[in-house]
């Protein structure tokens, strides 16, 4: 078979044959009366194993060596093809992501574009300055894409540069909520931190529904957040979680500052002050728990708080009775 009927039949060019034959590949096992190439058919054979190869991104020094060396073993070689292949395609990936960030943007001519590149890039900086200056301009008339934002605050760990961060996507309202609601399922515990933390950030109804759902996860770290974020909101549902955190010792001051703000309710205080007094009994908690209830009363006003430190005035504990005195000593001071 002549190099053009080989051509066309194989989907080689016919340039590209020739190449092969140059580089010792393949080489035309005839030669017609007229000096043309021939080639048999397991010539044909050969060229199909190349391009085969070929198809598996080896180079052709690599598939001569494959096809003519008999001692030749392809796991080594396969293998760094996996990792040549997967380090390509997440180069690939990446620009994609960045390229639908940037036309998520929508700018309006190519000076946007290289501010929302160059923010980008700072976003993804080793320097925590340079990550908070980002986050602090991101915010302006071409701002960084909110998926931007939310994959740079879902895994910064630096607390000021997460601030930042924080507040960039509180301007966005509702816009991150979706992407944070899937952070809040991610397979690492601190991602899922930062995430209720920023969902606790936006100042808006959908972001509290969330966390109102948030109180019943599966992460008790989560929950708390929620609870702290939703007390502050002023609503009720976070009392249960608040007192189980004065209980824990797990941010216990800011959930008793949360339940003296809900009790400026009057139609909370009661409820708050039962919570806390029900879980005052001596063989519930341990006695530094009770201790710290006792202090959380001191924040709640109304005739069930009243009543309940009237009584631990007198309680078994002495640290529980001298603060249950102290507290009511300010009380009537007031």
């Amino acid at each position: 078979m002549l190099i053009g009927d080989v051509a066309r039949r194989s989907g080689v060019s016919a340039r590209m044959l020739r190449h092969y034959e140059s580089l010792g590949l393949v080489r035309p096992s005839g030669r017609t009366r007229a000096g043309y190439r021939e080639y048999t058919s397991e010539d044909i054979r050969r060229i199909f194993h190349i391009e085969s190869l070929r198809s598996l991104g080896l180079s052709l020094r690599e598939v001569g060596r494959a096809l003519d060396d008999p001692g030749f073993t392809p796991t080594v070689l396969v293998d760094e093809l996996i990792r040549q292949t997967r380090k390509r395609i997440a180069a690939e990936t990446e620009l994609l992501t960045r390229l639908r960030r940037i036309d998520a943007a929508e700018p309006a001519g190519w000076e946007d574009v290289l501010q929302i590149v160059a923010l980008l890039h700072q976003l993804g900086s080793e320097h925590a300055g340079k990550r908070q200056r980002a986050a602090l301009s991101s915010v302006g008339e071409v701002p960084v894409p909110v998926e931007a934002l939310v994959e740079a605050v879902l895994s910064e760990a630096d607390p000021h540069v997460a601030g930042a961060l924080r507040w960039a996507l509180a301007q966005s309202g509702d816009g991150a909520l979706a992407l944070l609601a899937e952070g809040l399922d991610a397979p690492a515990a601190e991602v899922r931190k930062r995430a209720v933390q920023s969902i606790a950030e936006l100042p808006t109804g959908a972001a509290t529904a969330l966390l109102r759902d948030a109180l019943a996860h599966t992460d008790l770290v989560v929950r708390r957040y929620a609870a702290l974020a939703l007390g502050a909101r002023g609503v009720a549902e976070a009392i249960p979680t608040l007192i189980d955190m004065i209980v824990a010792e797990s941010n216990d001051v800011d959930a008793a500052d949360v339940l003296s703000e809900l009790a400026r309710d009057p139609a909370l205080s009661d409820q708050i002050a039962a919570g806390l007094v029900d879980r005052l009994a001596p063989s519930t908690v341990a006695p530094s728990a009770r201790r710290r209830l006792a202090q959380a009363l001191a924040g709640i006003p109304g005739i069930v708080a009243s009543r309940a430190l009237a009584e631990l005035s007198a309680d078994q504990d002495r640290g529980v009775a001298l603060t249950a005195v102290y507290i009511r000593t300010l009380r009537d001071g007031r």
